[in-house]
């Protein structure tokens, strides 16, 4: 079963694709600017929507920035608290 989706594991995913530690994701970075293309971008989204984020590619694609991305997450995940956003 995959880690449940918080801002900390959201942070820790990006790290991941873009060779970085989670501290130095930057959340008013864009993610193409960032290097993210659009097969990093469909890994991730298939990990967000294993781990409960009812979202799709386009949802991200309207969305410039990595907080932009976390505030749609946050709003689209099951067991989603008020705490985590």
């Amino acid at each position: 079963m995959p880690e449940p989706l918080t801002l900390d594991t959201f942070r820790a995913d990006l790290a991941e694709f873009l060779f970085l530690q989670p501290g130095e994701v930057d959340l008013e970075d864009g993610p193409l600017e960032s290097g993210l293309d659009s097969l990093r971008i469909v890994t991730l989204l298939e990990r967000w929507q294993a781990a409960g984020a009812d979202i799709g590619f386009v949802d991200l694609a309207e969305r410039t920035t990595f907080r932009e991305w976390w505030h749609l997450l946050a709003g689209r995940r099951t067991g989603a608290t008020r705490a985590d956003s």
